[in-house]
């Protein structure tokens, strides 16, 4: 017999949640009932309620008192915004790393970046190149203030949509990484403004994509506070 496994923890929990209002299982709208989640999750209602209040913080749901917890239902203006934040955030990441990485972290961020852009000439898997992506975001941002960094690991939580994936996926050898190579040319050259550049067309790509990908399923089209759901049924 298998081993029974352990329940999962809020982090956990959340990212299971947000899997499923990103893959469209949970609608725009639709109450997350704590019974309904403890039932399916095997978890406590403490539990539930921390990984709401997670998916709250990025904006994904919407927290009533005395009513509960539904999925907002994102705009287009809200994605967009969130995407033209995380272009100026990771390009003064790309910049900050120019000035102020050392020699050793400079050369380890560009094989990085080279094992990413061989990966995307080999047919990788878009969850992999964005994942390796991220880790290279996130070792130009490390040398930044804790600030910075904290404004940046704020705004990708909210931006992390599967439409990145997606984009990713469709743009493999494609726009996404020609600006890759104008980040690495940028760092090689520690040259922050080239850098930066190419890191803020990056995130203007795949800002576009989830654009497009939005209007095209028909999400997002109307304001959120104009997207009310029903009164939600006591769990």
């Amino acid at each position: 017999m298998p081993e029974a496994q352990d329940p999962p923890g809020a982090v956990e929990l959340a990212a299971s949640l947000r899997r499923q209002i990103q893959d469209d299982v949970i609608s725009p709208g639709e109450w997350l009932r704590e019974a309904r989640i403890c039932n399916e999750f095997g978890v406590g209602r403490s539990i539930a309620r921390k990984a709401l209040r997670i998916l709250a913080d990025d904006g994904l749901v919407v927290i009533e008192e005395n009513r509960g917890a539904y999925v907002a239902a994102t705009t287009v203006q809200e994605v967009f915004d969130l995407y033209e934040v995380r272009a100026a955030l990771y390009g003064c990441a790309a910049r900050f790393a120019c000035i102020r990485a050392t020699p050793k972290h400079m050369a380890e961020t560009l094989e990085l970046v080279d094992t990413l852009l061989k990966a995307s000439e080999s047919g990788a898997s878009a969850e992999d190149l964005i994942h390796q992506s991220e880790v290279i975001f996130s070792r130009l941002a490390s040398v930044s203030s804790a600030d910075a960094q904290r404004m940046i690991e704020s705004i990708r939580r909210k931006t992390r949509w599967h439409y990145s994936y997606v984009s990713l996926a469709e743009s493999t050898g494609g726009a996404p990484f020609n600006h890759w190579r104008v980040v690495r040319a940028g760092l090689a050259k520690r040259d922050g403004a080239m850098a930066a550049e190419g890191a803020r067309n990056i995130l203007y790509h795949m800002q576009n994509e989830a654009m497009r990908l939005m209007i095209s399923r028909g999400h997002g089209l109307m304001p959120t506070d104009d997207i009310r759901p029903a009164p939600a049924r006591k769990a």
